[in-house]
This record gives C-alpha cells, sequence and structure tokens, in this order.
C-alpha cells in the first residue's frame, strides 16, 4: 500500500468539506502566560461523534462504489473510529457492523448504537476482535474500514492539520498524540507540504510506549499489555502509519498518567471545554517540559472529547 501524499489529502478536504465540520481553533491567553508560548488548539473534541476520526471514516465511506456500498461497512473499535463508522455509514445509507470488546466504555458503545451502529461484542483481546470482524465480513460482504492503517482513512485524518495551519498558521511546531498513527500520519504529510519548516511532534502515554519505542528504534515494535487513562491510544502504530510517521515526524515524547490528568483538568478549568485524555497527552507533553517550546507558536490538534462524565479522573492525580 503506497502511502499518501499531501495531493491525496486535499481531494479529501474536498470530498468530505460539506459532512464534517470546520472545527474552531482556540486559544487560550492564560494557558499562553502560564507554558510561555503561544498555544493554538485544532478543536476536533467539537466535530461530528466527538472526534477527529469522522474525518477519515467519512473519506472512506464517500469513496465506496454504490456496489461496495450496497454490502455495507465493517470494523473493529472499541471507541471513536467505531461511533464515526456508523454515522458516516448512516450518512450513506448503508449499513456498519461494528465488532467491540465487551469492556468498551458505556458511553462508546451508547454512541455506536445511536448512530444505528450493528455491535457484535467479543472478548478484549485482538485476536478475538479480527475473528469475530472476519467472520462477519464473510457472512455480509461488507468492506472493512481500519481505524488508521488505511490509505484513504489517513487522508481524511490529515485534513484537521491542512484547516489548522490555513487558520492560524504558519506554526513553529505542530503536536498530536499517537495511538495507531492515522492522525499523526495524516497531519506529517500535511504539514511537510503546508508548514515545511515546522517541527511535527507527537506524544502518547508512558503506559502505551510503542510509537516512541519504535520511532527510536527504527523498527516496529508492538504494544504489550498497554495501561493507561488515555483509553483511545491503547493500539500499537500501524505498518503504513509508521512508515510514514519514520519519514515525516520529528519527534515522539511520552508523558505520565499524572501529566495527561493535569493537562486535562487545565484545559476543562481555562479554555471551558470538555476533551478526553487522549486530547491532552500533547498539552502534557508541554506541561513536563519534553520540548522545548518557549515563545514559540505551537498548533494542538485536540483530538476528541468522548469522556464518561460518571468516571472523571480529576480525583486519581492530586
Amino acid at each position: 500500500m503506497r502511502a499518501p501524499k499531501f495531493a491525496d489529502i486535499e481531494q479529501a478536504h474536498e470530498r468530505i468539506r460539506s459532512s464534517v465540520h470546520r472545527t474552531p481553533v482556540l486559544s487560550s491567553s492564560t494557558l499562553n502566560r502560564i507554558l510561555n508560548c503561544e498555544l493554538h488548539f485544532k478543536c476536533e473534541n467539537l466535530q461530528k461523534v466527538g472526534a477527529f476520526k469522522f474525518r477519515g471514516a467519512c473519506n472512506a465511506v464517500l469513496l465506496l462504489t454504490d456496489e461496495e456500498a450496497a454490502r455495507g461497512v465493517c470494523t473493529h473499535s472499541s471507541g471513536n473510529h467505531a461511533a464515526a463508522l456508523a454515522l458516516a455509514a448512516a450518512m450513506r445509507g448503508i449499513p456498519a457492523y461494528i465488532v467491540m470488546p465487551r469492556t468498551a466504555p458505556e458511553i462508546k458503545k451508547q454512541a455506536v448504537a445511536g448512530y444505528g451502529g450493528q455491535i457484535t461484542f467479543c472478548e478484549p483481546t485482538l485476536e478475538a476482535r479480527e475473528n469475530t470482524l472476519a467472520k462477519i465480513a464473510a457472512e455480509t460482504g461488507a468492506t472493512e474500514i481500519h481505524p488508521y492503517h488505511n490509505f484513504d482513512v489517513i487522508c481524511g485524518q490529515g485534513t484537521a492539520a491542512k484547516e489548522l495551519i490555513e487558520d492560524a498558521g504558519p506554526f513553529d511546531v505542530i503536536l498530536c498524540p499517537v495511538g495507531g498513527g492515522g492522525l499523526l500520519s495524516g497531519t506529517a504529510i500535511a504539514t511537510r507540504a503546508m508548514n515545511p519548516s515546522a517541527l511535527v511532534v507527537a506524544a502518547e502515554p508512558a503506559g502505551a510506549d510503542d510509537a516512541c519505542r519504535s520511532f527510536h528504534q527504527k523498527k516496529l515494535i508492538p504494544s504489550v499489555n498497554p495501561k493507561t487513562i488515555a483509553d483511545g491510544l491503547l493500539t500499537s502504530v500501524g505498518e503504513l502509519n509508521f512508515r510514514i510517521i519514520q519519514r515525516t515526524t520529528d519527534e515522539i515524547v511520552t508523558v505520565s498518567e499524572r501529566g495527561i490528568v493535569r493537562a486535562m483538568r487545565l484545559i476543562w478549568e481555562r479554555m471551558k471545554i470538555i476533551v478526553e485524555p487522549s486530547s491532552a497527552v500533547p498539552l502534557a507533553a508541554i506541561l513536563e517540559n519534553k520540548l522545548d517550546v518557549r515563545g514559540k507558536k505551537v498548533g494542538i490538534i485536540l483530538s476528541g472529547g468522548n469522556v464518561d462524565l460518571e468516571k472523571l479522573p480529576f480525583h486519581e492525580f492530586v
């Protein structure tokens, strides 16, 4: 599978423009003062389904032929991609078959069902998820839309950085979280084309640090038993994504659980917006001095805002 080019992201943007929100770019004078830099937050927590994932899912679904679309789409996901694919499918009027681990957050199960996704629950292992999905794909003929190891999904995710640079750039540094690498891949491709002098930096939890280890050892190292409050970043980096990341990303850093919660709380309290733990990881990298951004203009992609309000983490690290 070839890696996308910026022209592919531009085409994706035209394709999905009328279906997605052009989310706002917000700033906070208080955070700028505290951190001695100029921060601009691309608020994908305000995207449809509450996450950037809708961009990639929407692009992939719109590219299906009528014959493919009639058979529907399928995926395995414990969170935002499942909801994104369910909504994108509903908007095209086709079925979405979603395999979810039974341990997925209740709020995300409800979201997928609410968007019309046909859910099949399985045990919370990669083997169970893949086997269940393969069975459903064979029975239905549905097209699998992978959450990140997918050309069309990467192109869609890259449109968030494209909008960020168009609306508030150029930047000295662009930061985003990394899990499977779909957002980082698209972000890096867009940034290299539009804002080539900017550093592209990703952040991930220390308890789920396969992307960081893979990046620095220059080989793909799968995640083993990851543990983090940032449930959106538990997955291992995809093979296509890693190839792109190696070529286009300047650095990947890790942050502590305490740092994630502190960053999440700062965003809630100072910016008055809801973000999930995964979204707070890039700001945590700045708070923990994992990169020097003093006096610099920084773009940060807030990846999503789907958090279970019954299980807020703020009391855990005080």
